[in-house]
């Protein structure tokens, strides 16, 4: 029964509720998530730094301070115990027999038994260094007894040997039989020794000599140095657990879910209506749960994003709107233009057409691939209708002339590009942010100029002309020479192809041209369509 599917489930899902504060993600998605780059460091490195350091300083400070305290108690627990050996010794030696020992030494009567006593005390405490007996006299110290070491034979009994600097100043009390408390002091050959001496009185109370223990200092330090490694381990086994759980807790509760924020506000779409809810949703599936101020953090990250795709939902709904009005706008103020001259008919419509296709065939070729980008294309497309509104300062006389013009009206017919060049002017200090309109301005400025100097009304030539102008150049002539005029018929679409193709390198760029004649199937498509439009209308007129 444990091993039912559903329960496997709910173990696995209570398992991952102990580990993540979020939805769950993959190995690849840990991966690509846990190390993103920082500018300086991550928050999980510095946690691990701060708590490594201030760990490493209470580790330190902590085995300094318990190496002091282990040593100060243990001097003074040995000191303790090195005392009370000093009271075996006491009791072992008989002070009625010392002179006796002095005078025969080992011959004397009970010499080694007591000896072998004093041996039996020394291994009572591994730390005990010597043991001896002497007894103070002006001339010295007399050894009673001496016990051999591992390294030092003792000195022989009624041996004289001078009394050692750290008891110098205790020299008088030592002589009249005092008491006196342990000495601290160095031996060359066994380091620090801590001394502990007892006098031996007799029955009369005269002080026969003295017991001593000598207690190894370095033998403490060792058994301190010990502990210290103990402890150290212990301690670095408890700092190496901490860091794990620290870098564990920062992983889950700071690492990943603050950087799935930053991922998911990385990749946040903007385009259409459709990708910002994506990115909304992908966002709120987050669950982001660690209940401290990241969830706070997170809970608002949610809310203000929330709120901006709905603020960039109706604005872009309201951009749109305008888009289409300013688009409406165009159109209209064209077709004023238009309808004032008779001779155009669906000329702008036309042309808008052609200049399309022909830049779209200039980007599939990657013909000025750094100019033609996808919005530049879309603004001139859209400003295309306006690259004649110069004409509306034309008189009707002129403009509507049936016949050919004269030089003066031929002239007064020029300025029309000039002047539609300043209406646009006008409109971008209404609607400055409006990229469109430079390039309305740059088309009906410059169509009528020519790649090899000799157009107007600035005589620019090659590159120099505005791409748009160039591509605008070569709709607008083609689509003058197949429309039929009050005062010519229009020309095969052959024919106007074959001028097209003759005039490229001096009235056209060589380029656009080529795009032309490259998309001429589209072309003379809409430009059929347009004329069985016309037809339609001039049959519709007639029955009229």
């Amino acid at each position: 029964m444990d091993d039912h599917p559903s329960n496997k489930r709910n173990k696995n899902s209570f398992a991952s509720s102990l580990v993540w504060q979020q939805k769950p993600l993959s190995k690849s998605e840990i991966s690509a998530l846990e190390y993103d780059e920082c500018r300086k460091m991550s928050i999980r490195t510095k946690i691990i730094l701060f708590l490594a350091a201030a760990l490493f300083i209470f580790g330190f400070l902590s085995v300094l301070i318990s190496y002091q305290v282990y040593m100060d108690s243990a001097i003074q627990h040995h000191k303790h115990i090195g005392e009370g050996m000093a009271r075996l010794v006491v009791s072992a030696i008989n002070p009625n027999k010392v002179n006796e020992y002095l005078a025969l030494g080992s011959t004397a009567e009970g010499y080694e038994e007591t000896k072998r006593t004093l041996y039996r005390i020394k291994e009572t405490m591994p730390a005990t260094e010597f043991i001896y007996v002497y007894k103070i006299e002006e001339d010295g110290c007399h050894v009673v007894f001496d016990l051999d070491t591992d390294t030092v034979k003792g000195e022989a009994p009624g041996t004289v040997i001078p009394l050692d600097d750290s008891l110098q100043e205790h020299r008088p009390l030592l002589l009249q039989g005092g008491n006196i408390h342990s000495i601290l002091s160095e031996d060359k050959e066994h380091g620090w020794l801590l001394g502990i001496y007892s006098p031996i009185y007799d029955e009369k109370g005269v002080c026969q000599c003295y017991a001593a223990i000598d207690i190894s200092i370095d033998h403490i330090q060792t058994e301190a140095r010990d502990f210290i490694v103990t402890q150290s381990l212990l301690f670095l086994f408890i700092l190496v657990v901490i860091l794990l759980a620290a870098f564990w807790l920062a992983k889950y509760n700071l690492i990943l879910p603050i950087n799935t924020m930053a991922h998911s506000a990385g990749i946040f779409a903007y385009h259409n209506e459709e990708a910002l809810e994506k990115s909304l949703e992908r966002i709120s599936k987050l669950d982001i749960r660690t209940g401290d101020e990241v969830e706070n953090l997170y809970r608002s990250f949610v809310t203000m994003t929330r709120n901006s795709v709905r603020y960039m939902t109706d604005i872009r709904k309201k951009s749109e709107t305008i888009a289409k009005m300013q688009t409406a706008l165009i159109l209209t103020l064209a077709d004023m233009v238009e309808r004032r001259d008779k001779n155009t008919g669906q000329h702008i419509r036309k042309t808008a057409a052609y200049v399309k296709i022909i830049a779209e065939e200039m980007q599939r070729r990657g013909i000025y691939p750094e100019i033609l980008t996808d919005e530049y294309v879309q603004n001139m497309v859209e400003s295309a209708p306006l690259h004649d509104v110069g004409k509306i300062t034309i008189p009707d006389a002129i403009l509507n002339k049936p016949g050919k013009l004269t030089e003066e009206e031929f002239e007064l017919m020029k300025s029309h590009s000039s002047a539609g060049g300043k209406i646009i002017d006008t409109l971008i200090e209404t609607v400055p942010d409006s990229d469109y309109l430079y390039e309305a301005k740059n088309l009906a400025t410059y169509h009528h100029e020519r790649w090899d100097g000799t157009g107007y009304p600035a005589g620019l030539s090659g590159e120099g002309i505005p791409l748009s102008s160039r591509i605008m150049a070569v709709a607008d002539v083609f689509d003058a020479l197949i429309s039929t005029r009050s005062y010519k018929k229009g020309f095969p679409y052959e024919k106007a192809l074959e001028i097209i193709q003759e005039e490229s390198g001096s009235h056209f760029d060589p380029n656009v041209v080529d795009a032309f004649l490259a998309s001429k199937d589209k072309i003379l498509a809409i430009a059929e369509e347009f004329h069985e439009m016309e037809l339609d209308h001039f049959s519709f007129g007639k029955n009229l």
